[in-house]
């Protein structure tokens, strides 16, 4: 078990943590960057999955961020962003395969936890940390919706977001 301090839980207000993530690229290539430089001055949707490749993440909770774009982009959502802690090229080879990033989705990697943590999102365990799934709306980094996965998953799909906007 990690002796990680793991932060309270994020909630609507907070400023969203400049921590560094890394997106992977074609080519085996990867480039890093800071959340809050990646999405200042924009209105994002960012969600979270335990896991890539995933059963649940890759049945239900991505496709409805795939499905959903569109309607995200009508109510002013400027980036869509999937996060989880798998490495860099599982995340880009997970974008690909699922036609996530070719529906303009940015898959990026926390595979530190650094973001995970600092959100007070992590499962921890001896082998690897993951996130809790969730997904949240920010504007210039700061929290203005947060969705929990609880109560249930369905709670942090997109039209649940969707509908709150």
């Amino acid at each position: 078990m990690s002796t990680s301090t793991t932060a309270a839980e994020v909630k609507v207000g907070d400023t969203l943590p400049d921590v560094t993530l890394t997106e992977g690229l074609p080519d085996f290539d990867k480039q890093t960057m800071t959340l809050l430089e990646l999405i200042k001055g924009k209105k994002v949707a960012i969600f979270a999955v335990p896991g890539a490749f995933t059963p649940g993440c890759s049945k239900s909770h991505l496709p409805s961020f795939i499905t959903a774009k569109d309607d995200l982009k009508a109510k002013g959502v400027d980036m869509i962003l999937c996060i989880a802690t798998n490495d860099a090229y599982v995340m880009e080879a997970w974008g690909r395969t699922s036609g996530g990033a070719e529906a303009g989705i940015r898959f990026l990697s926390d595979g530190s936890a650094e973001l995970t943590r600092a959100l007070g999102l992590a499962m921890e365990s001896d082998t690897m940390v993951r996130s809790k799934r969730y997904s949240l709306i920010a504007e210039d980094g700061v929290v203005t919706h947060y969705f929990s996965s609880a109560e249930q998953s369905s709670d942090t799909w997109a039209p649940n977001v969707l509908a709150s906007l």
